[in-house]
């Protein structure tokens, strides 16, 4: 093929003052770099959006640098090489990288992992066997210290994570496990097709009256993706010696004044209980173990996966928007190509 001087990519326009909008984005033609010695020019094919990427977005000091302004954002993505200046890889090799956000990327080959897409779909390297798959996995695993017989509340379960991390407990021999979802479509989804035992509608009502009414023994694990009124509620009904997972807390990422924290933090001396903030990274040596693990369950159609998926790199910021709205089930993709 005759190799592009240009590509389509989305910028970041302007800081969100809460939630973002479409002027936070720009869609744009840039010229691409040459392909350097180790470097790869990959057509992205999918797209991840995440709810990170909103922290990415303000001007502030974090475990990783904020986007900058006027410059293209950066996120995951599965695409195609058509260009190799690396040994390491050829032309028409599927690859996982950190470029998204844009049709072409120049990848150093240092920064990109080549995938099978005869063992998967591409968008699967982006979920469930990707970054919200091991976060799921590590998560529960090793900061939620999850041991067989424990009773589970995860907040956010509809969701790339939440849904992972639910159906691992039960495969993995969880006594009980408790999801909150924001729609009576994904409640549904989440008892009837993901096995959770229990699951609640936290727009229906105070979730500390939902969490009692679904755990009235208590709950062992927490695995937190929401904050706020959640993580207060699970603080609240915990057993003593519970251990909790602390993934996020997309209640408040757009919150424009003060942050609603848990007023009964205090509850967590009295109980014993573990809290744990964790990022996925810090589990880099878990990766072969989960692959094999959750990618054995996948194969064995003991994992569902869902996805959401919007077509077009140029609705990519109507999907990250969305995505924090809590319009998708499961993990949301942009697909950018065939």
């Amino acid at each position: 093929m005759t190799l592009p001087s240009t590509g389509t990519e989305v910028r970041l326009a302007a800081r969100p003052d809460g939630w973002p909008t479409q002027e936070t984005f720009t869609v744009t033609q840039a010229e691409l770099p040459g392909v350097g010695a180790g470097q790869v020019l990959v057509r992205n094919l999918v797209m991840s959006v995440d709810p990170y990427m909103r922290g990415r977005m303000n001007d502030a000091k974090s475990y990783v640098p904020p986007f900058e302004v006027g410059k293209a954002l950066e996120g995951g993505a599965v695409g195609e090489v058509v260009a190799s200046e690396s040994p390491d890889f050829a032309v028409g090799d599927v690859v996982l990288h950190g470029l998204g956000w844009r049709e072409f990327a120049v990848v150093d080959g240092a920064n990109a992992v080549k995938v099978d897409p005869k063992l998967a779909p591409v968008g699967a390297f982006l979920g469930v066997l990707g970054m919200p798959g091991l976060t799921a996995y590590a998560g529960l695993l090793k900061a939620a210290d999850f041991r067989e017989g424990d009773v589970v509340f995860v907040s956010g379960a509809a969701g790339a994570v939440g849904a992972l991390v639910g159906q691992i407990a039960k495969l993995r021999g969880a006594a009980k496990v408790i999801g909150s979802a924001g729609s009576a479509e994904k409640v549904a989804h989440l008892t009837e097709e993901l096995g959770f035992d229990e699951a609640f509608n936290y727009k229906d009502g105070p979730v500390l009256e939902q969490l009692e009414k679904a755990a009235p023994d208590g709950i062992d694990v927490y695995f937190d993706n929401v904050g706020g009124e959640h993580l207060e509620a699970a603080l609240s009904v915990a057993n003593r010696g519970a251990r909790f997972a602390l993934c996020g807390a997309i209640s408040q990422y757009n919150e424009k004044g003060e942050a609603v924290g848990p007023r009964n933090l205090m509850a967590a001396i009295g109980k014993s209980i573990n809290l744990r903030g964790f990022l996925v990274n810090e589990y880099g040596d878990l990766k072969d173990q989960f692959f094999a693990e959750v990618g054995g369950w996948l194969a064995e159609g003991k994992l569902v996966a869902r996805e959401t998926v919007v077509e077009g790199l140029e609705n990519a910021p109507t999907a990250f928007i969305d995505m924090l709205r809590g319009a998708n089930t499961g993990k949301m993709l942009v697909k950018i190509a065939d």
